[in-house]
């Protein structure tokens, strides 16, 4: 072997340890600017996929509660507009049949 084929495997050897060393005291490697050469290993990170997320019994329960009184509060408004509306059509049919008919003076 010549000596630039083991200075090469010396500096691979020096920056697979330097890897190692950053990934277990968690710190970034220290790179160098430009391309990087050939004999650098790159570290891939495997994405870890989110866990699907699990409601309890109880709080499904809370939920259709909370659904159920938010629906019971609507149909009360919408019967109690309705109930004005009549009451205030049977109103003014009354208002205007009093003034409609004349009354009579003896």
């Amino acid at each position: 072997m010549d000596t630039a084929s083991i200075l090469q495997e010396i500096d691979s050897e020096i920056s697979r340890l330097e890897q190692a060393k950053a990934i277990l005291s968690r710190t970034a490697v220290k790179r160098s600017p430009g391309r990087p050469k050939q004999t650098q290993s790159v570290i891939k990170t495997v994405a870890v996929e989110p866990t699907k997320r699990v409601m309890s019994a109880e709080g499904k329960a809370r939920i259709a509660a909370a659904q159920k009184l938010r629906w019971a509060k609507s149909k009360r408004a919408i019967r109690k507009a309705a109930k004005k509306a009549v009451v205030k059509s049977v109103l003014t049919k009354k208002a205007s049949a009093s003034k409609a008919a004349p009354s009579k003076a003896i």
